[in-house]
């Protein structure tokens, strides 16, 4: 008789039963509580995405940006960078 997937869920279900039954409706409770915050969460997420996507197809300005080195290669600028030094000693 070889153990299968289905076998272990039922092996797991029944320990949960037996021995966490007294705390089963705290994490329930727990568990709907995390899922209303996460639906939550992807709604307003939803929400703002496309509230940015509408914004970002109006303004067609486009930003620039500077490439900055890595702090030790000072052979650019005279040895200056646009990075501060580090504090570390």
């Amino acid at each position: 008789m070889r153990l299968e997937g289905w076998h272990l869920i039922i092996i797991i279900v029944l320990a949960l039963v037996l021995f966490a039954a007294p705390k089963l409706p705290s994490m329930a409770r727990s568990i709907g509580q995390s899922m209303r915050i996460f639906k939550s969460e992807v709604r307003e997420m939803k929400k703002d995405g496309s509230s940015e996507a509408k914004d970002s197809q109006d303004a067609s300005d486009a930003v620039e940006g500077k490439v900055v080195g890595h702090p030790d290669v000072k052979t650019k600028n005279n040895g200056e960078t646009d990075v501060p030094p580090s504090n570390r000693v």
